[in-house]
């Protein structure tokens, strides 16, 4: 697999930094969250994004886009506007402009989610379902023009937060969608063990989030806080054969960033065996 660690733990550091650093360490994979502050897709020119590939090709990294900043859309509401919303089409175009520069930075995925509930909704889950169904077959279909995959990630708090929602959304699809997979949500909010849901959806997982976390508390952990069972995910990854994306997602951690990248390293090489 390709550990990597994401740039959202790194959100006081400059982008060209953080991607140093993240090779200096060993990762071989960014978890790269477009962001206001980190190739900005709404203001980056095919320069800035040249020169970020021409980065990850020196240091031999590989790349999955994120789509998780907060305020990218809207500076007063986190989040917002997202794919369930009356008016979508801001989410809609930033992940039109994620898959173009995807493409350009080699990515093999973008990263996606839901979205919550609308503000104020009064309606019925079964129409945000229906609503989210169409633009996730259109998400689908975007990546694939652009020759990467998209992966949608269950979210605490978002109207597909369980593996449930997922599987409802994908009967109303008539396909599997294509998955992000965070170990700590699922540690957080599914009542089987961690390692079950890797091997049940081996065939659409494309992409995959560390950290630790608890049952009921949806807060990103390091290695250790949680109780996550290390052990049985990777060697369930193992016996997967999982080589995608495998990246650190510690946002909170940005104060200590270098620290953190550098123990969780540390402890991602002791679970494969790996002398740290």
């Amino acid at each position: 697999m390709l550990l990597g660690y994401n740039t959202n733990g790194f959100a006081f550091h400059r982008l060209e930094d953080a991607i140093e650093i993240i090779a200096e360490l060993g990762y071989r994979c960014v978890a790269l969250t477009l962001d206001v502050h980190h190739l900005d897709p709404f203001n980056c020119t095919p320069a800035d994004v040249h020169a970020v590939a021409a980065q990850l090709g020196r240091l031999n990294l590989s790349c999955v886009i994120e789509t998780g900043a907060r305020f990218i859309l809207d500076a007063r509401r986190k989040h917002r506007p997202t794919l369930i919303d009356d008016d979508p089409a801001a989410r809609v175009h930033f992940l039109h402009r994620a898959a173009e520069m995807a493409h350009d930075l080699g990515a093999p995925c973008l990263s996606y989610w839901s979205g919550a509930r609308p503000e104020g909704f009064a309606g019925s889950d079964g129409l945000l379902f229906d609503r989210l169904a169409r633009q996730v077959e259109h998400v689908e279909s975007m990546c694939r023009a652009h020759g990467i995959r998209a992966a949608l990630e269950p979210e605490p708090g978002m109207l597909v937060a369980t593996m449930d929602d997922y599987e409802r959304l994908c009967g109303l699809l008539g396909f599997r969608a294509g998955l992000t997979l965070d170990i700590g949500h699922l540690r957080c909010l599914e009542a089987e063990p961690v390692h079950e849901y890797l091997s049940r959806y081996a065939d659409v997982l494309y992409n995959l989030q560390l950290d630790d976390m608890n049952p009921g508390l949806h807060k990103h952990l390091f290695f250790g806080e949680g109780s996550v069972d290390f052990g049985a995910v990777f060697s369930t990854l193992a016996r997967m054969e999982y080589e995608g994306p495998a990246c650190v997602e510690l946002g909170d951690a940005s104060r200590n960033a270098v620290e953190t990248a550098r123990l969780a390293m540390a402890f991602l090489k002791r679970q494969l065996g790996e002398q740290p």
